[in-house]
């Protein structure tokens, strides 16, 4: 039997209803502020990692700063990236330059053909923008930890009132590895970690906030699969990896296959969604040999140790072959 409501009663459940309504409609979650300090042009993970930050609604790019060797040629590939990809106005700030690189860049002929950004220092802008917004900002740390350690040691305050560091580096309980199908090598001296020892130290006892992901749950391999879908996929952001990728295929280089690791996307991809990557907490200890020791006492890092690949590829996938 059906019963009719008096037009108050009526309004009285519209209004019920639409309160229900906006309380129970998801609220969309603030853009993660993100500054990306990145080695880009070595190898290729980097311009992966760059590839799902652009095309990732949930991170707001403050800024890149360009780390290790030649940092003005890094900027200047990212100048051209970034101007051809839509995204020039996102700043672009040299690092630290330093000589402790014997490889050329891979990616350098399509740096060559960028233009060198207006000149802004690295360790300057960090500083500057954390100043601007404390608590707010991630440092997402994709090379060696150069333009951080000085960053430490001019302001230790100010970086202090970072949100976190989101970071790529270190090897807890497993080395490198050719493929998934292979044993792990024992613990090894990470590239990133050990290119700059003292700038590791600095940022592990910097009482920051320190999310970890080491070799252990970044050895994520570019099959072919996955590899034909993006660089066949036409986007500009695509058409500029399959350029760089090619690049540094081309380049002679003992660590070069067709089928890269994609270390640096993992710090990205949890940003996203930390199921990518689950952390538990852990003291780890840089010693002055490069390693990255863990070691009984308070936890300074939140560490992972194991990623979730399918979940990775889910996350990573759509958005870089979204137009």
């Amino acid at each position: 039997m059906a019963y009719s409501l008096s037009r108050p009663l009526r309004g009285l459940f519209t209004a019920l209803a639409l309160s229900c309504a906006v309380i129970a409609a998801p609220t969309q979650a603030a853009p993660y502020k993100v500054i990306v300090d990145m080695d880009i042009g070595d190898d290729i993970d980097d311009a992966f990692a760059l590839g799902l930050l652009l095309q990732s609604p949930e991170l707001d790019i403050i800024g890149i700063t360009t780390a290790w060797g030649d940092t003005a040629l890094r900027a200047q590939l990212l100048e051209r990236l970034l101007r051809e990809t839509g995204h020039g106005q996102i700043p672009v700030a040299q690092g630290i330059a330093t000589t402790g690189n014997p490889q050329p860049l891979t990616q350098a002929r399509y740096a060559q053909r960028g233009k060198l950004p207006a000149k802004l220092d690295a360790v300057d802008f960090m500083l500057d923008q954390i100043k601007r917004q404390p608590g707010q900002i991630t440092l997402v740390a994709l090379g060696p930890l150069t333009n951080i350690g000085a960053a430490i040691t001019r302001d230790a305050a100010t970086f202090g009132k970072l949100k976190q560091v989101a970071m790529m580096g270190g090897s807890v309980r497993v080395g490198y590895r050719k493929s998934q199908y292979v044993p792990s090598r024992p613990v090894d001296k990470e590239y990133n970690i050990v290119s700059d020892i003292p700038a590791a130290q600095k940022l592990f006892t910097s009482s920051v906030p320190i999310v970890m992901m080491p070799l252990d749950s970044t050895q994520i391999r570019l099959d072919e699969v996955e590899r034909n879908a993006l660089l066949g996929h036409g986007s500009p952001v695509t058409d500029a990896l399959a350029l760089l990728y090619h690049q540094w295929i081309d380049a002679y280089q003992p660590w070069s296959s067709n089928m890269p690791s994609l270390f640096d996307v993992v710090p990205v991809a949890w940003l996203i969604d930390p199921t990518v990557c689950p952390t538990a907490p852990m003291r780890i200890v840089v010693d002055n040999e490069g390693y990255t020791r863990e070691l009984p006492g308070k936890p300074n890092a939140q560490v992972c140790l194991a990623s979730d690949r399918q979940r990775f590829f889910d996350i990573m996938m759509p958005r870089l072959l979204k137009d």
